[in-house]
């Protein structure tokens, strides 16, 4: 007993001197300026940009690609985010503090052509939000200055170069995590064409640090496949959406909660973060003039927690041709969709289909999501286009089928079966989370997870907890192939949490009878991130080997680098509330 409160004791002193070097975002994040009502801000007034555009490659001369070398900042600086607020304190990317932005520059890299980034912390200090130092948190006590690492979500690349959540630096290198890997990053963009994006990935800052700005998107190309498809291309027609909510102060400054749902826990830690201003490409509800053609949207869902449930007026629909940073065997048209936090829907809208004047982006999604049974959320505006009268020809097209070639999902390749649990846990006597675990496991818990490369698992992911949550797992890609809820959840649920053995809890028994629940088409090809229904077990093939077309070969079917060296990686819910207190757990691959 006298041990582990002397530990207790070490741990909060620890956390004391953390918040002292942190800071606790009482220098710039509004201070006593009110909380300011969206209803205050006109909607459709700024334009949507187009973010900056990197490229990951450089061209020798006879035109030949080679290797691209690029230095990539996070800065101190600020951005207009409406054209009635004032500027913002933000953290941001970009080559330079005078072109850093918020989402940050598109990095356009080519497949089989590596890019390498330097990513240097120009960051102050002191945060300017609120942070809680009671959870596992990057910050080195004595020193100075905001942690961050750098994670290409979707990346298939080294784990040293993966942006593990130790692996955290501060300005200057004066400060580094325990699994830090120095630069540059490398990115072998030896995977198939689509879409990714970079971010934050400190450990317990994730969510303070996108929430100031640490995020942009990444595309791998490939002409030569993806050309013979004709869809829209060039830059006027070919569009990023990076999609996120906001609050702000009546001064311009983001609000973030300082006080947490149980402080007496977490000081300041809530179990989600949700804004009432939605914010795409770095401006609130902005619009955007279209011709009256196919466009191409790249819709990332960058938010903390806010699930979007997108629709479009004027008749449009959705034609879906990738999910995540796989292209889909063939078209999928939907009239609405649902995008979690860090999915990525890569569809084409033909503005042709409609003779209006302008349509409307609109969410409905309930927050948190599902919500209560019963519950009607609220429509709310994203952004709006502005359609040109008159009609032009249109050489794009949507092909019938887009990418068939990849290996279609099989569970009887799988090598093995694994169960991944996740659990909510709350105060006594109150419904206010506490932390959440996969496993009843911490994250600094030892690994559990270790797969072998070159095969694949079939993962039985059982969601406990009322929520949905959107399951990434690093380097690897996987297939959903059933969803079944759950019977008699509760009494389930109170065996799992004394025993945590879904065999001796009887999962069968609680399956049996279970409502099965359809895919979605759009996301019935392989993914990396997928949304697990709450109060059931959904089954998926997770891969631990390259995506490739046809039957590989041994060879094949290991990646171009050794993935049993360095830190290793992770799966986590892509909440980033959840993330950052413990929803997340380590995973080493072996040969």
């Amino acid at each position: 007993m006298g041990e582990r409160r002397s530990a207790c004791l070490l741990a909060v002193a620890v956390a004391l001197q953390a918040a002292a070097v942190l800071g606790g975002g009482e220098q710039r994040s509004g201070g006593g300026a009110a909380l300011l009502d969206p209803r205050g801000l006109e909607k459709f007034v700024d334009e949507l940009p187009d973010m900056p555009r990197l490229r990951g490659y450089g061209v020798a001369e006879g035109g030949a690609l080679v290797a691209g070398n690029l230095t990539i900042g996070m800065y101190d600086t600020t951005w207009k985010f409406h054209r009635d607020l004032p500027a913002t304190p933000v953290f941001a990317y970009g080559a330079s503090r005078e072109t850093a932005t918020v989402p940050g520059p598109t990095i356009e890299a080519m497949r089989g052509v590596p890019t390498h980034v330097t990513w240097v912390n120009h960051l102050p200090a002191r945060h300017f939000l609120p942070w809680d130092p009671t959870l596992t948190t990057a910050a080195a006590p004595g020193t100075r200055g905001v942690p961050t690492v750098v994670h290409l979500h979707g990346g298939v690349q080294h784990s040293t170069s993966d942006g593990h959540s130790l692996a955290w630096f501060t300005a200057g290198l004066a400060a580094t995590g325990p699994r830090f890997s120095p630069p540059p990053y490398a990115y072998p963009n030896r995977q198939p064409p689509g879409n990714l994006w970079y971010h934050d990935h400190a450990m317990g800052l994730t969510r303070v640090n996108i929430l100031a700005g640490l995020m942009g998107a990444y595309r791998v190309a490939s002409p030569g496949e993806e050309a013979p498809l004709n869809l829209p291309s060039g830059e006027a027609f070919d569009r990023n959406l990076v999609l996120f909510d906001r609050d702000f102060r009546a001064d311009g400054a983001l609000f973030m909660n300082r006080t947490g749902n149980n402080p007496d826990v977490h000081p300041q830690w809530q179990p989600e973060y949700f804004g009432a201003v939605v914010v795409v490409n770095g401006k609130a509800w902005p619009y955007l003039r279209v011709r009256r053609r196919r466009y191409r949207f790249r819709i990332l869902n960058a938010s903390n927690a806010r699930f979007f449930r997108l629709r479009l007026s004027a008749g449009l629909r959705f034609v879906h041709v990738g999910s995540d940073s796989v292209y889909l065997a063939r078209p999928v048209a939907t009239d609405r969709f649902l995008v979690a936090p860090s999915e990525i829907a890569d569809v084409v809208v033909d503005f042709a289909e409609s003779s209006a004047g302008a349509a409307v982006l609109s969410d409905d999604a309930p927050a948190p999501y599902p919500g209560d049974p019963g519950d009607k959320a609220e429509t709310v505006a994203v952004m709006k286009f502005l359609i040109e009268d008159a009609a032009e020809p249109d050489t794009s097209a949507v092909p019938a089928a887009l990418m068939p070639h990849y290996p279609r999902p099989d569970a009887r390749e799988a090598a093995t079966t694994r169960r991944i649990t996740m659990y909510e846990y709350a105060k006594n006597g109150t419904d206010e989370p506490t932390h959440l675990y996969l496993n009843a496991r911490s994250y600094m818990d030892p690994v559990t997870e270790t797969p072998r490369e070159g095969t694949s698992e079939l993962w039985d992911v059982i969601n406990l907890t009322d929520d949905n949550h959107p399951l990434h797992v690093h380097l690897a890609l996987f297939a959903v192939l059933e969803q079944r809820s759950l019977r008699r959840v509760d009494e389930f649920r109170e065996c799992m949490v004394h025993r945590n053995d879904a065999r001796a809890c009887g999962i069968d028994r609680h399956l049996a009878g279970g409502r099965r629940h359809v895919v979605p088409r759009q996301e019935r090809g392989w993914k990396n991130v997928f949304k697990v229904r709450p109060s059931a077990v959904t089954r998926m093939l997770v891969r631990f080997k390259p995506l490739s077309s046809g039957a590989a070969s041994p060879e094949e079917s290991r990646f171009p680098f050794d993935v049993t060296t360095g830190p290793g990686y992770v799966y986590h819910c892509h909440i980033l509330d959840h993330e950052d207190n413990e929803m997340m757990r380590p995973m080493k691959i072996v040969r």
